[in-house]
């Protein structure tokens, strides 16, 4: 009796699979053009007529960066990264976030729009949008790290 070949669920069909190390890169764009994004608004704000105390604006724009770095964006990339690393081989491509991760980007857009929009001077918002626009900047490096990582890893096993 001859066997019928397995068939797949239309679910494992339809799903937009990649490697973890794809995933890993997605994450560290989004997280870089993001802190570009932020970072085009400063120098909008800044550039027209930049005055010598823009410099200690900037200044504290980059010490906030690193605090935010230190203590909130790396543990939420290593979280991620960690999250990331238990899943299957070819997890689905739009994993490269949590869910609850896709509703916190779109209440921190909402917040952004809010605040370019409130009558707070651009100047002090140049503290806040360059200490998180660096601040993403500075942990995307840790996606970027782990994704060439698992791609030269990957390469090298191919080869063999």
């Amino acid at each position: 009796m001859k066997q019928k070949p397995k068939t797949r669920p239309l679910k494992q069909t339809l799903k937009p699979a990649a490697p973890k190390y794809i995933l890993l890169a997605i994450s560290g764009l989004m997280w870089f053009g993001v802190g570009i994004f932020l970072n085009t608004y400063v120098y909008s704000w800044l550039s027209p007529d930049f005055q010598v105390k823009h410099f200690i604006l900037i200044g504290s724009g980059i010490a906030l960066s690193l605090i935010i770095h230190r203590f909130g964006f790396s543990r939420v990339a290593n979280k991620n990264l960690k999250r990331i690393d238990l899943m299957p081989s070819r997890p689905c491509i739009f994993s490269f976030m949590s869910w609850k991760s896709y509703v916190l980007v779109i209440i921190m857009i909402g917040f952004g729009i809010s605040l370019r929009l409130s009558p707070i001077p651009k100047n002090y918002l140049s503290i806040i949008y360059t200490g998180i626009g660096l601040a993403l900047m500075l942990s995307s490096i840790q996606y970027f790290k782990i994704a060439f990582i698992l791609f030269f890893r990957k390469e090298n096993n191919s080869t063999h």
